[in-house]
């Protein structure tokens, strides 16, 4: 059982990684890596988000969300505009830049997926999504 539960661990560590990987690879040419690129698509569906909705979205904490959109504001993906209703605060949009790399970066991503899923069946990957679906559901329910 001890073993189980180990390999269980050690394969979700080398998925991540591996993916981790590829993604950064693939991305280098966009001046994007694996932990940058999901912020232009949440700015995608949210325009004029704060960062901190950003950093709650992507589970990922203040000072990381800061570095990482200090760079995407500084490569040209991400504008900053301060909020008109609190002046501490600031609204982030992206740039025509960004709206014209998002659909390259999907249609790369969506390659990937069908790279790692290609042995799947449809059944399958439904229920490796919807069993990841729940693991990380019980994560989140830990903190």
């Amino acid at each position: 059982m001890y073993e189980d539960i180990m390999y269980f661990i050690k394969l979700n560590n080398k998925i991540f990684r591996a993916t981790q990987i590829y993604l950064d690879k693939l991305l280098r040419k966009y001046d994007l890596s694996s932990g940058s690129y999901q912020y232009l698509f949440i700015l995608n569906k949210n325009e004029g988000i704060s960062q901190n909705k950003i950093s709650k979205e992507l589970g990922f904490d203040k000072a990381m969300s800061a570095r990482t959109i200090t760079k995407l504001i500084e490569v040209g993906y991400i504008v900053r505009l301060e909020d008109d209703t609190d002046s501490r605060a600031y609204k982030l949009f992206l740039s025509e830049k960004a709206k014209a790399v998002i659909p390259k970066i999907l249609t790369e991503i969506h390659k990937l997926v069908e790279l790692i899923t290609a042995d799947l069946s449809e059944q399958e990957k439904i229920i490796t999504t919807e069993s990841l679906k729940k693991i990380l559901i019980n994560l989140r329910e830990l903190k």
